[in-house]
């Protein structure tokens, strides 16, 4: 009975005569199953071919604008890498790395058995690992699919490495091989080891060369040639060794190549200057590209490097590390100098970090920014006086925000343009609650600032003071617009190819900021802070603001001719206090010496003045057209809209805000015809403190005659003549009731009401602790 037969009658007897309902559904559910596993493995099945594993990374080689090489990159990831045809490189190295890894590379089918029965059979008799077996193509396998060396993966690699074969010749498989080599450290491929350790390309690679890079791979960290030579230097002698035994070479070259001196270049000779631009650059390329035009100027480079080495090594006792700095041609936006800090190869120093687009708190750069807009939409007028005063601000949930200047002096009335270039805080901080933080974000926004991406609430007021976090790059492009009178350009670093523009909008056409520019570069103006013949004083007309931030963590200097903008800054990376350097210490002397360099052999055009503004002498003082008796004259540019004001003949009078100012000075303000009470003020109420044994209130003066003074006191007790040690002020000793403060000096008068309290007395509208004449 045949097979067929026997099956037939078990299924009679068992009683199955033909197939159930379920049977043809299991079926078609087992044969989709097979499909669905068949379609997911076809990936693992297919042959890969030369063109699924091409690396898209080149080496790119970059020039300055007058095509002086800058270095040459060999990644984009700071890995480097590079890719190289099997043409250009040498022949030397083809055989010698063929020799070192896989002596019968064009004998075997990518897998080599011959190999494999030997190593096998070695570790048996020596019962360990003696050899390997490891062919090109496996190797290959092995850096495209790197897994841990287990017998599943190494199974896994023959199999990848067979179908690499299945897809490739062998010349693809060598090429996709020598160009991914590990050749130590980060650098990967031939091409990329023999620029980064020789300085040359791989076409040029002599016997000596190339016998000393096909010894890396074999185990790249320890044969590193700047941390192990000896032991490379053996490895060479074994690669030389394989090459005479394969016929390559004499026993006579492989002696002359162990002999040659080979000089390996350090590992920054790759790159010439600018470090951190380039690789700022690289990142920012399209693939494919390999050679680059900047728009850096390389001797202007390698000044301002040098620049910022000296500073920084200068200020090295007041805790300063770092620097960066930045030049652009007002004309065209090109980026002339990049610097991100002293030395980009100095890792303990951390200097790789960029210092033009780290982020950090540019202090008072921005107010120039604010100053102009305030102008522009007519919040502040030209001849304003400002109020330099001590003045305190609620914030919710916090405590009182009360801004100082670093000197921690007020001024007391000033001109816009002296609070500008003086850059004092309350001004500006005054300027900007009538603007708005809100509006001036949005202005901000429009100049690039692509970084302050928080709500006005996040910065506050402390928005112009430099609350909020921006780039040197940033600060420089909105300066280069200040230089063209508002036209908002981007920036370029490659010769009629400006950067891909920002966000940034345009801006309104506006004759301040011509203003703006002629206040930063009013040395006069500028004295009460920083003197007239500071390093911000240039022997030719140009613009400039500092900026320091909080606790001294950061200076910055800004500034510009017609020609050129140049932004500087000076701090720490790791963010830690510098010692009392500012703005004018740290960072602005290396912009003075960028800015003398840069016009050493031509002085600058005159800064442009502000169209439709016409300059009229104001009376420092007050703002208005001068009178007789104004102490000090000067000019300032004011448009048509401000002239009714200017022409105001009434006299200027501090207000209440004044008051606490003046009530700080040493000597009240004299007039012949005014007198004005500073201390206390009217409807003030003051709680009479127990823990004080002599509570007493300072009467004081803001303004006074130079004649003699009576001080009257009326309350409960009624009226009393008050006799003080000096004519401007007295300590009179507390007690509670209404009271009437009054003075006279001829027909000259002034009076003010107050209230002692005791605490249990109720509400309280407006309070103080008034401190004892020993606190005092």
């Amino acid at each position: 009975m045949s097979k067929i037969s026997e099956i037939g009658l078990l299924v009679q007897q068992f009683g199955v005569r033909r197939s159930p309902k379920w049977w043809g559904s299991l079926k078609i559910l087992l044969g989709i199953g097979v499909l669905g596993a068949t379609v997911r493995m076809l990936p693992y099945l297919a042959p890969i071919r030369a063109e699924d594993i091409a690396q898209s990374e080149q080496a790119v080689s970059f020039s300055d604008r007058n095509g002086l090489p800058l270095g040459t990159l060999l990644t984009r990831d700071q890995d480097h890498t590079a890719v190289v045809a099997m043409d250009q490189v040498s022949e030397s190295f083809l055989q010698a790395i063929i020799a070192a890894e896989d002596k019968r590379y064009y004998q075997h089918g990518g897998v080599d058995l011959q190999a494999v029965a030997r190593a096998v059979l070695e570790a048996v008799q020596a019962r360990s690992l003696v050899s390997g077996a490891s062919t090109i193509t496996m190797q290959l396998a092995r850096m495209l699919e790197p897994a841990p060396r287990t017998l599943p993966h190494k199974l896994g690699e023959v199999w990848l490495s067979w179908r690499l074969f299945a897809g490739m010749n062998r010349d693809e498989i060598l090429h996709a091989y020598i160009n991914r080599l590990p050749m130590g450290g980060n650098i990967y491929g031939v091409e990329a080891a023999a620029r980064t350790y020789f300085g040359l390309p791989a076409s040029e690679l002599n016997l000596a060369h190339a016998s000393i890079l096909a010894a890396i791979p074999n185990a790249p960290n320890y044969y590193n040639p700047y941390s192990n030579w000896r032991s490379l230097k053996k490895r060479q002698r074994y690669v030389l060794d394989r090459m005479v035994a394969d016929g390559y070479i004499t026993p006579e070259e492989a002696t002359r190549a162990e002999q040659e001196d080979i000089q390996v270049l350090f590992p920054d000779r790759g790159i010439i200057a600018a470090p951190h631009f380039l690789f700022w650059l690289a990142s920012r390329l399209p693939d494919g590209v390999s050679t680059v035009q900047t728009t850096l100027d390389r001797p202007l480079q390698q000044f301002v490097q040098t620049q910022v080495q000296e500073v920084v090594r200068s200020l090295v006792a007041h805790q300063v590390n770092h620097a960066a700095a930045l030049v652009i041609d007002n004309h065209t936006g090109e980026v002339l100098a990049y610097v991100g800090s002293p030395n980009y190869f100095a890792d303990a120093q951390q200097g790789r970090n960029d210092g033009v687009q780290a982020l950090r708190q540019p202090g008072s750069a921005l107010k120039p920014f604010l100053y102009e807009f305030a102008l522009e939409i007519g919040a502040i007028a030209p001849n304003q006086i400002l109020a330099d005063v001590p003045t305190h601000y609620a914030i919710p949930g916090a405590q009182l925000y009360s801004p100082v200047d670093y000197s921690e002096k007020f001024l007391g009335p000033v001109r816009v343009r002296a609070a500008l270039a003086n850059s004092l805080n309350v001004p500006t901080v005054r300027v900007l609650e009538q603007v708005g933080v809100e509006r001036f974000l949005g202005r901000l926004h429009q100049l690039g600032f692509e970084h302050l991406t928080k709500s006005p609430e996040y910065y506050g007021l402390g928005l112009a003071l430099g609350s909020g976090e921006v780039s040197l790059w940033e600060l420089a492009r909105a300066y280069v617009a200040i230089a063209r009178n508002g036209d908002l350009i981007p920036l370029s670093v490659t010769p009629g190819s400006p950067l891909p523009a920002s966000s940034a909008d345009s801006l309104p056409k506006s004759s301040y900021w011509a203003l703006i520019g002629d206040m930063l570069s009013d040395r006069y103006a500028r004295s009460q802070a920083f003197g007239v013949d500071s390093v911000l004083s240039l022997p030719f007309p140009a613009a400039v603001k500092t900026g320091t931030s909080s606790d001294y963590r950061d200076t910055w200097t800004v500034g510009y001719t017609v020609d050129y903008t140049v932004a500087t800054w000076v701090g720490n990376f790791s963010g830690d206090r510098m010692r009392k350097v500012s703005g004018v210490t740290g960072a602005a002397p290396l912009w003075n010496r960028i800015m003398l360099h840069l016009h050493e052999t031509r002085e600058p055009a005159a800064l442009p003045t502000p169209e439709h503004l016409v300059q009229h002498p104001i009376c420092a003082v007050t703002g208005l057209k001068p009178t007789a008796d104004c102490p000090s004259v000067v000019l300032e540019y004011l448009a048509p809209e401000h002239l009714r004001e200017y022409n105001r003949k009434e006299g200027f009078e501090l207000s209440r805000e004044y008051n606490s100012w003046l009530a700080r000075q040493s000597q009240p303000q004299m007039a012949g015809d005014r007198l004005k009470i500073a201390f206390p003020e009217k409807d003030d109420y003051f709680i009479l403190d127990s823990r004080d044994s002599t509570p007493r209130i300072q009467f004081k003066l803001a303004v006074a005659p130079k004649t003699p003074i009576e001080w009257w006191l009326s309350g409960p007790s009624g009226k009393q003549q008050l006799h003080p040690e000096a004519n401007h002020a007295l300590f009179w000793p507390m007690e509670v009731g209404e009271w009437t403060l009054e003075v006279r000096s001829g027909d000259l008068s002034d009076r003010v009401t107050f209230q002692v309290r005791t605490p249990e007395n109720g509400p309280i509208r407006q309070g103080f602790r008034v401190r004892s004449e020993e606190e005092e």
